[in-house]
């Protein structure tokens, strides 16, 4: 009897059963004829990836912990998942062999190493007489058709790029595949199964080089069940999702006051047209907010920041990177330390970088406002510094996202308004008075009064005696002056602007997209014909009456 024909489905970023179009492929095809096709679904765990990229210990627990539950969601279609260890461009060559491999189906991805291995893993197939069948469901939108319709520009404001996608229909999301047949009989055992029955097991945590007993307490559960049932859990708040503006939001509230999806829609736990679809039930026939602040205009983001990265050669850097803005930032290694510690002696700061480490999540109007700490509010350095440390520390570090709020938030790219910063102080007094979130995550001020523990040194060394905190032993002073060194910032920014002389004023993306610090003007420049002189005078004398009314 010939050996059966395998059917291998490549799991990577879509780590789920449900609306996953490349897996129901796969399945449909073994369906149509058990006794000709066996299911090999897998996932490469390449040891290799913490040579060149940054993960840390609550990120791998996710991972983790996704995998085991991919496991056991395929259990129930009667297959389950292989973890198999080794670089892609090497293990998949062998295994095309000693499966006999006939059909290799995957999600497509965007990435820059996710296309360079993508296409040298298709190589290698074709070289094996192996199909190979590719299905977009990363994205609500294939990038490729978005950049099309705008002429072969990626649109580089969000407005353009809603009005190109507001044409394309949205496709809909597919159920779980099939169950297996009963008759149906697993592949039969390779090499390695033979030798060890449990070698392609999900990982645990120790093979991860993750020490549990060192971590916080999990927030956050990785794995499809989760995300489902997270999403339901929101979705189930009918008015809140209606009612839903992300600035609305808490940046500080001691439990999240967003949904904490993006963790699963970055892992693929969570399929991202299954969510747009659910939301748009719900909103649908009833008052309800608009993009871009609505929960539909969250995922639209994602979309915008997936099209512009995957048409962007190097948007993950400043140089070489056409849509950003280049800026001489400063290099401090003592400042970047205490940013990335939660030592810069703004409790508010340090509040939000402790929770990001402690727990792997912060809100996103926290995110903005340590970027803008970061980078051009105060401490001028560059935001792909900071990109690194969150995509080390945060569970939702997603290559396009990550690089493109990080350049919004900078005013390199997209954004730029630069003369508006973000307090330290103010900003997160707005939504926690009482400083109940320094309490939690900086407890070495936690006995400051609500009036001054946004600003612990303004208290005399009696107070601070009594309060138990000593300014400059127990909790560090601030290491800048934000009054002094913001102003000092913003006529850096103009002069970094006026050195690239707002080139890019004309065709920034594709739609006449200009620098214009007026967001009216900016919305509406693809129409425009004012001169960039005139532009440049009205930014000039903006940024003159904002420093002579701070």
């Amino acid at each position: 009897m010939a050996k059966r024909e395998t059917i291998v489905h490549w799991f990577r970023k879509g780590l789920r059963i449900h609306d996953n179009p490349a897996l129901t492929l796969a399945v449909d095809k073994v369906c149509e004829n058990p006794s000709k096709y066996c299911l090999r679904p897998v996932f490469v765990l390449d040891p290799g990836i913490r040579k060149w990229l940054r993960v840390g210990p609550n990120r791998w627990r996710f991972l983790q912990q996704t995998l085991t539950d991919l496991d056991q969601n395929l259990r129930s279609l009667n297959s389950r998942l292989y973890v198999v260890r080794g670089n892609p461009e090497e293990i998949f060559p062998t295994l095309f062999d000693e499966w006999n491999v006939t059909l290799l189906t995957f999600e497509h991805d965007i990435e820059p190493y996710s296309v360079r291995r993508d296409k040298k893993v298709e190589e290698q197939a074709k070289q094996h007489r192996v199909e190979v069948q590719i299905k977009n469901s990363l994205t609500l939108f294939d990038p490729e058709t978005i950049v099309r319709l705008n002429c072969g520009k990626p649109p580089l404001t969000y407005q353009k790029y809603l009005s190109l996608a507001s044409s394309l229909k949205t496709p809909q999301p597919i159920p779980a595949p099939q169950k297996l047949p009963s008759k149906y009989k697993s592949p039969e055992a390779d090499k390695q199964e033979r030798k060890d029955a449990c070698c392609y097991d999900p990982p645990t945590l120790k093979e991860l080089a993750v020490d549990e007993r060192a971590m916080e307490e999990c927030k956050f559960p990785g794995g499809e069940s989760e995300a489902l049932r997270r999403m339901n859990e929101s979705l189930s708040q009918k008015s809140w999702v209606c009612k839903f503006e992300k600035p609305n939001t808490s940046p500080n509230s001691l439990e999240p006051s967003t949904t904490v999806l993006s963790p699963y829609l970055k892992f693929g736990c969570l399929s991202v047209r299954l969510f747009y679809s659910r939301v748009n039930e719900i909103i649908k026939g009833q008052k309800h907010s608009q993009p871009p602040v609505s929960l539909i205009g969250q995922i639209m983001w994602r979309e915008f920041y997936y099209c512009v990265g995957a048409a962007t050669p190097n948007f993950d850097k400043m140089v070489g990177n056409s849509v950003c803005i280049q800026i001489d930032w400063d290099t401090n290694k003592e400042h970047l330390e205490a940013w990335t510690h939660g030592r810069t002696g703004y409790p508010f700061i340090d509040a939000i970088m402790r929770q990001l480490r402690q727990e792997g999540w912060i809100h996103h109007l926290a995110r903005h406002a340590v970027a803008c700490f970061l980078t051009r509010g105060d401490l001028w350095i560059s935001w792909e510094e900071g990109q690194r440390v969150f995509e080390e520390l945060l569970l939702d570090a997603d290559w396009a996202l990550n690089a493109g709020n990080w350049m919004w938030l900078s005013a390199s790219a997209f954004f730029h308004q630069y003369f508006r910063v973000y307090s330290p102080v103010a900003f997160g007094k707005k939504t926690d008075p009482e400083g109940k979130f320094i309490r939690k995550y900086v407890p070495e001020v936690a006995r400051f009064p609500a009036g001054i523990i946004y600003e612990p040194w303004k208290a005399n060394l009696e107070a601070q005696r009594k309060y138990g905190c000593i300014i400059g032993k127990d909790y560090p002073h601030r290491i800048v002056v934000h009054e002094e060194i913001s102003k000092t910032n913003i006529q850096r920014m103009a002069a970094a602007y006026k050195r690239n002389k707002l080139k890019k004023d004309d065709g920034l993306d594709g739609d006449s997209a200009t620098f214009s610090p007026d967001p009216k003007k900016r919305a509406s420049s693809s129409s425009s014909s004012a001169k960039p002189p005139a532009k440049k005078q009205k930014l000039e004398n903006t940024i003159k009456k904002f420093l002579k009314k701070k």
